[in-house]
């Protein structure tokens, strides 16, 4: 059990991975200049689209409307001999020429991409404009073969519900437009229908994962320029930190504790700023996706001028749940050591990610106890080690083991699964 500091992981030389700001200095001033030199691509992308990843999409779509409306337009004047009543092909070509208009521009600007008023306002008057179709041709010209002049045109909305609102929104759309399409050629022709039908559903679809898709992706794009930003702007306040406070703070420690006397509670005050300081400079992001949290973010406050935390330079990802268990076990085992360890011991908490396992261990050098103590004492009731330390940790699944031997100190070692 007797282990000196020296003995512990090469990591563990510096309290709360201190040791890592100092060393790089060098590196932070890459980090400032290469690393975030990717952001200012990205801040400016995000700046100049207004923080919406889906502007590409967006002009896309404003492109197709003009296009297919064109392309309506062609279709009409190819047929013109066939249409009943020319006159009506040509109004719809209008309304629908300035319904195009209408739409683009507000596809073009923030208020129309905002949300969903004005794709399911474009729905709407799509499926007004493919009945009216009928003012050139008769109902029964359009069952027995004659065309929707609105052609492809009337795709426009389901792509723009599949941008604003992802895969439901383009199903949403196609299924609109699938029921005005049925309505108007009836069950004649149901192989035409049925392919019309089929293009909707996977345009909807495929539009619509690209957009979600497109969406997450900006969302932790923003997230990577804003903790890159963080980490760069930490490291600079760190060196100089490093170089002015940490460095009276240290002085006045060693100064405090060489005169003694009332100067000694200005030297554990000094000491224990330095700790809350190193523990702030180490300190860095919590959550992650998926309800995972970072272990070690959690651990790292427990710092104090008695209590050594060190952990691994990268996350510790783990349920929100098991890290909150874990986290509860150490501070009881840290709480046992400040009763009963003694006034001198000191402690050291580590954290090793070995893949399918994570081991937490918490060893202090103090005065130690026995086995049969330990179980004495959960027979006279005193809970704290059979129920805040192993029964967190066997509630995870996982096992808690103690090493202790008087005059040698305690090890609780947490061993859990991923």
């Amino acid at each position: 059990m007797e282990r000196s500091k020296a003995e512990l992981p090469q990591c563990e030389a510096s309290r709360v991975e201190t040791s890592r700001v100092d060393a790089s200095d060098g590196e932070a001033s890459r980090v400032g200049s290469s690393r975030v030199g990717l952001s200012p691509v990205g801040l400016s992308w995000v700046g100049r689209g207004g923080g919406d990843p889906l502007q590409p999409l967006w002009r896309a779509l404003v492109a197709f409307r003009a296009i297919t409306w064109a392309f309506a337009c062609v279709g009409v004047w190819t047929r013109w001999d066939g249409i009943a009543r020319p006159s009506g092909a040509v109004a719809q070509m209008a309304v629908m020429g300035l319904w195009t208009l209408i739409s683009s521009y507000g596809y073009s600007r923030r208020w129309g991409r905002r949300n969903t008023r004005l794709a399911l306002g474009d729905l709407v008057i799509t499926a007004a404009c493919m009945f009216a179709t009928l003012w050139a041709q008769p109902l029964v010209d359009i069952r027995a073969g004659a065309s929707v002049l609105t052609s492809v045109w009337a795709a426009g909305p389901v792509l723009a519900l599949a941008i604003a609102r992802g895969r439901d929104g383009g199903l949403v759309g196609a299924a609109t437009i699938s029921l005005a399409l049925l309505s108007l050629r009836g069950l004649e022709h149901p192989s035409k229908i049925l392919s019309n039908v089929q293009l909707l559903l996977v345009a909807g679809l495929v539009v619509g994962y690209a957009a979600t898709t497109m969406r997450q992706a900006g969302a932790r794009l923003r997230e990577a320029i804003a903790t890159e930003s963080a980490t760069a702007e930490r490291l600079r306040l760190s060196r100089s930190i490093h170089d002015g406070v940490l460095q009276v703070l240290a002085q006045v420690q060693r100064r405090g504790t060489a005169i003694g006397g009332e100067a000694t509670e200005l030297a554990t005050l000094a000491a224990e700023q330095e700790v809350a300081l190193r523990t702030l400079m180490s300190a860095r992001q919590t959550i992650a996706q998926d309800n995972q949290i970072d272990l070690c973010s959690l651990l790292l406050p427990l710092a104090t001028t008695r209590v050594d935390v060190v952990v691994p330079a990268t996350q510790v990802l783990l349920p929100a749940t098991v890290a909150a268990e874990l986290v509860a076990a150490v501070k009881e085992a840290l709480s046992n050591v400040s009763k009963h360890a003694g006034p001198d011991a000191r402690c050291w908490v580590t954290v090793e990610d070995l893949g399918p396992e994570i081991v937490l261990s918490v060893r202090d050098d103090g005065v130690g106890t026995t086995p049969a103590r330990l179980d004495q004492a959960h027979a006279d009731g005193h809970l704290g080690v059979s129920q805040s330390i192993r029964g967190r940790v066997t509630d995870l699944g996982g096992t808690a083991t103690v090493r202790t031997a008087p005059g040698e100190g305690t090890e609780w070692e947490l061993v859990i699964s991923r």
